[in-house]
């Protein structure tokens, strides 16, 4: 029992030899020990940590190299900073001074790299979230497009008309964003004709029923409609709708109805009505004369 208590003794006095003095603190070897540990720890925890995030990216079906190497890289910096500053702390530095300059110059970069910051934070959310995804498509501001590849700062998308667009992530998160392919991938695609008034509104249905139910896709589970719009100025308005689980091809389909709607009221003796005025004369109002 003396034995060992007078080991643990000398090895106290050890770990409290003194080695050097960095300003106010005293450098022992147990701290400087302790600070070696922890560093070590945090070289183990990190590789742990990216090991974990390449998982989660296999898992979600992130593939895209660039987008994965950064976001590891980043969560190594990370717990880097992290683990150095527990060492530093453990050796005694006050490390309250350095982050009262660390937290200024934290600010004048945030407000000088704001949307850089709101991309990178919204690239983090999409690639968690999984709301979008690459193959989705997508109404952004109006445009319809296909997401090719995710990115940790933008989103890469390709319009119909065969164009790539880079759409900040900030954009995807802030903004007011239809995907058509979310949870359930069918998409209606309608078209409007306006037929004459003296029509048979009740052979203009038919026909118009017969092309909706020829192009409508049955397996969506939803029925193809006929609707009376209402009564314009110069025609009786109608509208096919007709449900798809192909949203990218959706204007095509929508000129195929147009085709369609046009060949079968012709077959129908139906009038496409087009925007007209009426004159009407009378005959017993005294003829005009003009000023002297």
């Amino acid at each position: 029992m003396d034995e060992r208590r007078g080991w643990l003794d000398e090895l106290q006095h050890w770990m409290d030899f003194e080695l050097f003095h960095l300003g106010s603190v005293k450098l022992t070897v147990g701290r400087v020990l302790m600070a070696l540990l922890v560093v070590i720890a945090t070289f183990i925890v990190s590789s742990i940590a990216r090991k974990l995030a390449r998982r989660a990216f296999q898992l979600r079906g992130v593939q895209d190299v660039g987008t994965v190497g950064l976001v590891t890289n980043l969560l190594h910096y990370l717990v880097l900073a992290i683990g150095f500053t527990t060492a530093l702390s453990t050796i005694g530095l006050d490390l309250g001074a350095l982050f009262a300059a660390g937290a200024v110059f934290a600010v004048a970069l945030g407000f000088a790299m704001q949307n850089i910051v709101q991309n990178f934070v919204g690239g983090i959310i999409l690639l968690v979230e999984r709301s979008i995804k690459p193959g989705d498509v997508l109404e952004v501001e109006g445009t319809v497009v296909r997401i090719v590849r995710m990115g940790i700062r933008s989103t890469i998308a390709r319009s119909r008309d065969g164009e790539d667009l880079l759409i900040p992530n900030a954009t995807l998160i802030q903004g007011v964003v239809r995907n058509r392919t979310l949870g359930r991938p069918v998409f209606r695609v309608r078209a409007g004709v306006g037929v004459h008034y003296e029509s048979d509104l009740a052979v203009t249905r038919k026909a118009l029923q017969e092309v909706a139910d020829a192009l409508h896709d049955a397996d969506t589970g939803e029925p193809a409609l006929v609707l009376l719009l209402g009564f314009g100025s110069s025609s009786v308005d109608f509208e096919v709708a007709v449900w798809t689980r192909d949203p990218w091809q959706a204007r095509v389909l929508s000129s195929e109805i147009c085709f369609a709607i046009w060949d079968a009221l012709k077959k129908a003796g139906i009038v496409i009505a087009y925007p007209q005025i009426d004159v009407h004369f009378d005959a017993d109002a005294p003829p005009f004369r003009a000023a002297s």
